[in-house]
Formats: C-alpha cells, structure tokens, sequence
C-alpha cells in the first residue's frame, strides 16, 4: 500500500507546512501568485484555484482522477481473443503514459505521488513483463511485438523522469524533499530497483547507473534498506538448496536437523513442475542480481561484507550438479527439457560472472588504482582464491571464463612483493581441481582472445541486434539474451552431425540460433565447422567472422554450406549376438514357425497319470546296458577259506595305523600282469529298474555265488568295540613317546587327605607350587610380580 504523505497540507488557520522546513511555512503563506518565483523549487511553490483558495503545488487536490490499468502480459497461444485483449489493454496503458509524460512538472508530481492506482500499474509491469531469459513465443505477432516495445520505453522513462529531481532550471525540487518524497511514499525501493535492471539494462546501461547513483546519493537511507536486503538474496540460495534436498555447511552448523530429515524431498522426487519452478526462480534471481550489479557496482562492497562470495560458491558446488542430474534424467517433454537446461546454463554462467564482478570492483580495481591498502586487498583476494580451491567444480568453470593466472599475474605487476609461494600453491591446486573433474583446458590462443575480449564482443554483439531489433529506447527481442547465453557442460554428447562436441543438441540449436540471428546468409554446416574450431564459443566465431579472421581451413569452406545430415545408426537386431539365434523359435530370422509346437501354459490332453505310467524310456535304455553287457567276461573273486569266520572277519579288520613296512620296496613293481589278474573284478550287473521279471540262469548262478560269500565274510556285529580302539591307540601313543624319550609328569598331590588330620610334605610342596603358577598366563605373572615389589620393600606387607 502507497503511503499518502502530503508534504504541503492546509490547516485551519491557512497555514502551510512541510514535514522538512516547518520555518518557511510563513514565507510560503505570503505568496499568493498563479505560480511562484521561476527560481523557487516545486515543493515550496503554491497556486491558487479557480474558487480563489490558494493551494501548495504539491497536493491531492491537484490529482487528476484517471484510472490506471494492471498490466497483462503478451499471451503465449495465438488467439485472437487474447491477441484483441493484450492490444486494448496495452494501448490504453501505453495512452495513460503518455499522458502522463506531457503533464507539466508539478500535475506530473502531483499525478505520481497521490495516484494509487498509477503505482499499482507501474508495479504490475514491473513483476509481470518478459524478461531477457524467457523463451520468445512460438507465434510472431508484428503488432504485439511493437505495442510492447513501445509500452516498455513508455514505461522507462516515467521511472526515468520519477528519478530526477531537476529536470530544469526552472522545474526542480529541493533534494532533500526530493529523497522523502521517493523513500516515503515507496516510488523507489530495493526490488524495484533490481526489477528495473533487469527489464531496462540492455541498451540503457548509462542511463540506468545514473538514474539509480541519483537515488541512492539523493537518499542515502537505501544503503540501509540493501544492506538489509543482502542476506534476503542470500536465503534465496539457501531455500533452493533446502528444496533440493541438500543442506549448506552454514546452515547444518546454524540449525538442527530435523527429526523427519530422511524424508525430505529431493530433485530427483519432487513433482516435474515443483522443478520447473525452481530452475525457473533460480534463472530469474541469477539474472536479476548480475544485471544490479552490473549497472550499479557501488552495492558490491556490501554483497563483499556479508560473506556472498563463501556462499554462492558452496551453493554452485552442491545444487548446480544436482539440478543437471535431475533435467537429463527426468522424463520431460523435448521442449520443456531444452528450455529448463538453457535457464540452467545460463544460471551457471551468471553465477560465474557475478563471482568476477564482486571481485573485480572489490579487489581487482583498487589494487590497479594504487590504493593505499594495496596490501589488504592483495591478501583478501588470495583468501578468496584459496577458499575456492575446495570448490573444485566452481573453480574450474571460473577459471574457464576468467583466467586465475591472468589475475596472478595482475597482482604480481602491481605488487611486487607478492609471496611466491602462496600464488603456486594456488596454481597447483587450479591444476589439480582441473585433473579431478577430468577436464582439458581449452587452446591458449582461443582462451586467452575469448576472455580479453569477451566482454567487449559481447557488448558489441548486443549493439548490432539493439540497432536492428528494438525502437528508440526499447529493449532486444525477447530470448536474445538467452540465446547468447554460453553453456557449460562437462560431459561430450553427439552433436546434430555426428561428431563429439562439448555442448548439448539443445545447447548447440541455441548457439546457432544466435550467430544466424546477427549473420542470416550464412549456412548451419559452415556455423557448425565455426564452432567446432572456436570451442563452441559463439562471441568468438561472430568476431572472427566479421572481422575476417578465419582459420585457412574455415576460409576455404563455403559459407552457404548446409547441415551434414545425420548418418543412420546401425540396426539393434544386426549387430545383436544371443545363443538362441537360428532356433526355430528365432522370430527375427525365420518367417514361419511351427505353431504346433507353441502353446501357451500346460499342453492340451495331457494327462499326469498317462505320463508317470509311460515307460517308454526304460525300454530305450535296456538295449544299451545289455550290450555293455556282453563285452564282460567273467570272473571270481578269489577269497581265501580258512574255515571259520572270525579268520574271515579279521583279515578284513580295519586299522587306522598307517604301515609303511614296504614303502620302500617296491613289491610287485616289476611283475608282470597276468590275464586273468586284470579280469579279477566285479562282473557286470544289469540295474534293476532294467531286469524283467524272469531272470536267466547265468544270473541265477551269480546270486547264489554271491550270497555264499556274504556267509563266509558275515561279522557279527556292525562296528568294532570302542574301548578295544582306545586300547590301541594308548598303546600306539605310549610306544611313541617311548621312542621319542618323553617321560611322563609325576602325580599330583594336590588333593591330599582329609581337613584335620595333617598333609604329607609332598602334599604341602604341590599346593605351594600350584599356588605360585596358577596365574602365570592369563593373569600376565600378576602374583610373581607382587611377590617381587613386597621382597624389595615396595610395598608393606
């Protein structure tokens, strides 16, 4: 709400008063002419009105009653309706500003300070006009294209002329009434301000710094109001990286986490248009900031003061990777994933360039200008510096734009006494932060003509669209800006012509937009061999086309050449490799298939019964081990009958003792085989899944043969007497320790007789001795050492 300060006001005994100079009230009482003295400022003059009362110049009575509309943006559809609709209501602004700007100088104050409704339309062109960034319309409409050109630099020069307070020798206002009128009735405050930059800085750059220097030196109580403002800018990196899901050092040392963290919504889970809007709210802030800065570079000591530099660069580190992750990897539309990528880019990029603005006016230019302080500015920009070494990310994409040696190198001219040491310790680390991404630099000659001159071309650049695209003080087609904007990407993706380049589709649609919008005849295939050449740097390519400073490759290639077209990538199916190719269920190879052998779930009239009771594949088998069958001779095991079974049972025992008594003769060695030694084995039997019911008599014959033997070599029980193998084996263990001379510990006679009857003297010396060793391992010798300390005297008994 638009505060009503009336600075001249009529009391009831006629007298007039200022809130500033209450001691010419009785001066300003006595003149009673049409209009003062030509000399006298607007805020002490008075007329008077038809009726005969005499009124101050400045008062509510004086307003014309006029409303003023809200202003509405260009519609993005080509309706006619809405076309029709933006026309009239745009031309109706358009008649009320300029007639606004014919009033003379004291209608014109009175119709600007106590007219809400003029500052509710000026605030609503403000918020809702295109800026530089947003996307051109997919339409061209010629009418809507001029009203809203005419409209802006209608719109410019009411701020304008509300920004100045003398505009005549005649026609002025005391500076001091000047700067509460602005500062009270809020005509100006800090996000105006920044609005007007953004909307107005293209082509008014000048006029603009002029403007807002008047302001701020006229009022100096928007120092404040900015100073205020900063960390505000600030908080709005800090709610980008909160709804990215990710958390500052600042503010995790600041707040505690809360108990619902794990929760939180990251890019990667939030709703397409929850990031549309973010990338969207960070583009706009980037460009609106550096576009202040730019025009106005007296508020970078105080963005210096509050820390700005720290924290921007740990925002770009941990949001900008985040934020790119999430536009390749989310499933926009082709159009709406372009656009957000190249507000992205052109976030980066502004970010940087802010970055080299604060440093330039804070550090740089002092130091070239000879302060006095050289030696503090040296040191805080060497601070700077080495607090982004950890910020290798942002390091890297600032020294792509700005070049760190260049700046070393500055201070090393100016400062001879620079340390040595610190200035390479920088240097290595630029290196290494350019190793760990795993990035090349680019070509000396290109990076060094594109960033001495990279700024000028730039302004050159947007001159020559200025002259052929925007009225007399209007502002570039809208896009333009964004067009122009260079993009920064780190991985190489496949360019529209097949060769690897460093730049998006998109990024590089939008390169050559802009270099065809300047040079029209030229052909996208000689623009594209340009930027391939030039690093995909646009400025660059622009200036060495116009000045003729081609490569002799470039020069001999013809201009009009058109885009090479796409080679066709090679059929999946072609070059795929499986191990079911050339089947006869192989689809892509084969045009028919046997359907019959197809079915989808069990296979009909097939029954789980007929299947189990089918034996048909024992009889395929019986054929093949009965001729196994018939390539065996037989033979006997020759078993040695000694008449009872125990003789039987004990040559077969079983002993674990290895006997190595012929281990060194080698018994049979050199024997040789007899036939019927090979055949002496077990005959072949036929399994009985395989035997029919009726055996041969040859079987017959070998069953009772075997059930003979089984009689013979039958035990009688199944396993051998525990305590006869504990035996053994205690007398295997002693007759070893024998041989190997081991002599067995004396008993123990530790337990002794009974209490109350007196122990032998054996008894007695095996306690003494058990005591004094039973804590010698685990306990680390605990009862020896105390023995010791108390002999020695150390510790009293």
């Amino acid at each position: 709400m638009i505060k009503d300060l009336v600075l001249i006001c009529l009391n009831t005994n006629n007298t007039y008063k200022t809130p500033t100079r209450a001691c010419a009230a009785a001066a300003c009482v006595a003149r009673t002419e049409d209009m003062a003295s030509p000399r006298v400022p607007l805020d002490e003059q008075h007329v008077t009105e038809p009726g005969g009362r005499p009124l101050p110049a400045l008062h509510p009575q004086r307003k014309e009653e006029r409303c003023f509309l809200l202003y509405a943006p260009p519609p993005e559809e080509d309706s006619p309706a809405q076309v029709e609709e933006f026309l009239e209501n745009s031309q109706f602004i358009y008649e009320d500003m300029e007639w606004l700007l014919a009033l003379p100088h004291d209608k014109f104050w009175c119709q600007v300070v106590f007219d809400e409704s003029l500052q509710r339309c000026l605030d609503s062109y403000l918020r809702l006009s295109p800026r530089g960034t947003d996307p051109p319309p997919l339409y061209s409409s010629p009418a809507v294209m001029a009203m809203q050109h005419s409209l802006h630099r209608s719109v410019f020069m009411v701020f304008l002329r509300m920004a100045t307070h003398k505009e005549s020798k005649e026609n002025f206002l005391t500076p001091a009434v000047f700067a509460e009128i602005i500062y009270d009735n809020f005509l100006f405050d800090i996000p105006k301000i920044l609005d007007l930059c953004v909307l107005f800085g293209r082509g008014n750059a000048q006029l603009l710094h002029k403007m807002i220097e008047n302001i701020f030196h006229q009022q100096p109580s928007y120092y404040s109001d900015l100073n205020e403002t900063v960390p505000s800018i600030i908080q709005v990196f800090d709610t980008v990286l909160e709804k990215c899901g990710l958390q500052s050092e600042d503010t995790g040392a600041t707040e505690p986490l809360k108990l619902n963290t794990h929760l939180r919504i990251t890019t990667m889970t939030m709703s397409e248009e929850d990031l549309s809007d973010l990338v969207l709210y960070l583009c706009d802030t980037c460009s609106t900031l550096h576009a202040f800065l730019d025009i106005f570079p007296e508020a970078s000591s105080m963005f210096h003061q509050h820390g700005f530099l720290s924290r921007v660069s740990s925002f770009y580190e941990m949001a900008v990777p985040d934020l790119e992750k999430a536009v390749k990897k989310r499933h926009f539309t082709k159009c709406r994933q372009e656009d957000l990528w190249r507000r992205l880019c052109h976030s980066r990029r502004r970010i940087v360039e802010i970055t080299h603005l604060l440093l330039q006016h804070t550090c740089l230019q002092p130091i070239l200008e000879g302060s006095e302080d050289t030696a503090v500015f040296v040191d805080d920009l060497l601070q700077i510096f080495t607090a982004f070494l950890q910020e290798k990310r942002f390091l890297v994409d600032y020294d792509e734009q700005y070049p760190v040696a260049d700046d070393i190198s500055l201070l090393q001219q100016a400062f001879p006494h620079l340390d040595e040491t610190r200035t390479s310790y920088l240097l290595q680390g630029l290196e290494s932060a350019w190793t760990s991404l795993g990035k090349k630099r680019s070509q000396p000659s290109v990076s060094s003509s594109a960033n001495h001159g990279g700024e000028t071309m730039s302004k050159a650049c947007w001159d020559t669209a200025q002259d052929q695209t925007e009225a007399a003080g209007g502002e570039v087609e809208l896009g333009a800006e964004l067009q122009g904007a260079k993009a920064m990407t780190d991985i190489p993706h496949k360019g529209g012509n097949g060769a690897v380049c460093t730049v998006s589709a998109g990024e590089l649609e939008s390169l050559l937009s802009h270099i065809r919008d300047l040079l029209p005849d030229l052909g996208e295939g000689f623009l594209m061999a340009c930027l391939e050449e030039y690093g995909y740097d646009s400025e660059l390519v622009i200036n060495n086309i116009l000045e003729e400073k081609l490569t002799p490759g470039l020069a001999r290639l013809d201009r009009a050449k058109p885009r090479p077209k796409r080679e066709a990538l090679p059929s999946v199916l072609s070059s795929r490799s499986n191990v079911f190719d050339d089947d006869e269920f192989d689809v892509f190879n084969r045009d028919q298939l046997d359907m019959t052998r197809v079915w989808k779930g069990r296979k009909q009239e097939e029954n789980v019964r007929d299947m189990l009771n089918d034996k048909q594949h024992i009889t395929e088998q019986r054929a093949r081990y009965q001729a196994y069958q018939t390539v065996v001779d037989e033979a006997t095991i020759a078993t040695e009958r000694s008449g009872d079974q125990v003789s039987a049972y004990d040559l077969d025992d079983y002993d674990d003792e290895y006997d190595d008594t012929y281990d060194l003769n080698q018994v049979g060695a050199n024997d040789l085989d007899e036939d019927d030694d090979l055949l002496t084995r077990r005959p072949f039997t036929t399994p009985q899944v395989l035997r029919t019911g009726r055996q041969s008599p040859e079987e017959e014959e070998e069953d009772d043969k075997e059930e003979e033997k089984e009689g013979v070599l039958k035990r009688d029980h199944f396993l051998q007497d525990p305590a006869v193998l504990r035996a053994r084996a205690d007398a295997r263990r002693l007759a070893l320790q024998s041989r190997r001379g081991y002599r067995p510990p004396p008993a123990s006679h530790v337990k002794g007789g009974p209490k109350g009857r007196g122990q032998t003297q054996e008894t007695v010396l095996d306690r003494r001795k058990k005591e004094t060793n039973k804590s010698r391992g685990a306990n680390h010798n605990r009862r020896v050492m105390a023995d010791r300390k108390r002999n020695k005297g150390m510790v009293p008994s």
